[in-house]
């Protein structure tokens, strides 16, 4: 079977062209998941897995993107993240390069947020051109808050202040919650029908992103771009940024600062610039938007081109190449770590300390030994020689001289047994039990 030159793929051309399907077809998408084996080398770059119950995909977060991540991953950690599908050539392996990371629950709410602002950017609702100016003669404010919390007093204290000839319809409402949305686009809807005011004012006072989630609602949204009076959205702190901010026809970063806007002084100066002010921060926020839309677009057709990315891959080789050197010294370490104690241990045993310890144990046994058998072999003698003794004692003739007797010798020194052997004039000598003494023989009798 003939195989057309062309049509013979290498490993490297397979992988190459997978890796830019991917790339283009994809784009930048969001992803949550669980850390595991993360890992940090010496350059920098985090590299780990993120994983659901049934599946896990690779990860790299390279160095100049992860200076932006506000906390340090660690494995278990439920995270967000944004990024393009990509190849790892060497390996055959699909991955994410990371180029942001939140902890789930913001992030979530982050992604949300940014999805959200994109679409109702494309469908024109943050258009300049759409946006109502603010009437020349404002007698009248509705306010669209909670009835209760510090923002009502705080525009209520401001417009008593600087006009107290404005006077102010509440339309109050739950300013966050799950049905707090709701709540604001009926109070809008029924301003509308009214037509009692001149302008409306949407306000609360600062808090956490999840508790002004409900300014962030798309049908809010909407209900905000088709309203016929111009509303004036002054949310949270200056900081913060909702959708409801995108949509209004002016923001004020307060709701001090939405009073004080839809308030006039004696010469209105302070009005009118605080409205060409607003308006800018408007024409701004418009243009960073289209800013931002175009530069992803550009970015994703750097990202099918970008030599960066042939650095990326080469730097992540070395990483990978780094961490496998890492391991396997880890490794033969821990072998010759335990080589070493097995050394250890057989030269202990055949140390001669070890020796002389062992040789010392025996030669205390055998001293404890020999000193009892020694006073076993002595009580023994002693007490053969008490025997012995007691023997002799009955047959020794110190013991028939205590009774009273005597043992006499002749001139020569033996012991005489007869006298028969006597004569008078003859000398002898007498042994006592105690001493001795000499005599001469003066009568000898036989019987």
């Amino acid at each position: 079977m003939q195989v057309p030159k062309n049509d013979v793929y290498t490993v490297s051309r397979l992988n190459g062209e997978v890796r830019q399907l991917l790339e283009g077809q994809l784009g930048r998408i969001w992803l949550s998941g669980e850390i595991s084996n993360f890992s940090s080398p010496s350059s920098g770059h985090w590299y780990l897995t993120l994983k659901d119950s049934h599946s896990q995909i690779r990860a790299a977060m390279f160095k100049g993107r992860n200076s932006t991540v506000t906390f340090r991953p660690v494995n278990g950690q439920q995270v967000l993240v944004r990024g393009s599908i990509s190849v790892y050539e060497p390996r055959g392996d699909y991955q994410l390069l990371i180029d942001a990371m939140f902890p789930a629950g913001d992030g979530m709410l982050a992604a949300q947020f940014e999805a959200l602002k994109m679409k109702l950017a494309a469908e024109g609702l943050f258009a300049l051109e759409t946006k109502r100016p603010l009437p020349e003669s404002i007698r009248r404010i509705g306010v669209i808050t909670s009835a209760t919390g510090a923002a009502i007093r705080d525009v209520l204290h401001v417009l008593k202040r600087r006009d107290p000839g404005i006077e102010v319809v509440i339309y109050p409402t739950a300013v966050q919650g799950k049905d707090a949305d709701r709540e604001i686009i009926r109070a809008i809807e029924l301003a509308n029908a009214r037509l009692e005011v001149d302008v409306l004012l949407l306000t609360r006072g600062g808090g956490s992103l999840e508790d002004m989630w409900c300014f962030n609602s798309e049908a809010l949204a909407h209900a905000i771009y088709n309203s016929a009076l111009t509303i004036v959205s002054a949310v949270g702190h200056e900081v913060d940024t909702s959708i409801a901010d995108y949509v209004a026809d002016l923001r004020a970063p307060t709701p001090s600062a939405g009073a004080e806007l839809l308030s006039g002084d004696q010469s209105h100066k302070s009005h009118k610039l605080a409205a060409t002010f607003s308006r800018l921060q408007q024409s701004w926020r418009h243009y960073l938007l289209g800013s931002q839309a175009r530069l992803a677009a550009l970015q994703a057709r750097l990202d099918r081109q970008d030599p960066k990315r042939a650095l990326g891959q080469q730097i992540q080789r070395l990483d990978e190449l780094e961490l496998r050197l890492g391991a396997a010294m880890d490794k033969r370490l821990a072998r010759q770590a335990m080589l070493l104690e097995r050394l250890k241990a057989r030269l202990e045993r055949q140390s001669p300390a070890q020796k002389l310890r062992l040789e010392a144990q025996r030669l205390g046994y055998l001293d404890a030994r020999l000193h009892a058998a020694l006073k076993d072999t002595l009580q023994d003698a002693h007490s053969r020689l008490g025997r012995v003794a007691h023997q002799l004692e009955a047959v020794s003739p110190l013991s028939t001289l205590s009774r009273g007797y005597a043992i006499t010798k002749d001139s020569d020194g033996k012991v005489l047994q007869s006298s028969a052997h006597l004569s008078p004039g003859d000398q002898v000598e007498t042994q006592l039990k105690s001493g001795r003494f000499s005599a001469e023989v003066i009568q000898v009798f036989t019987d």
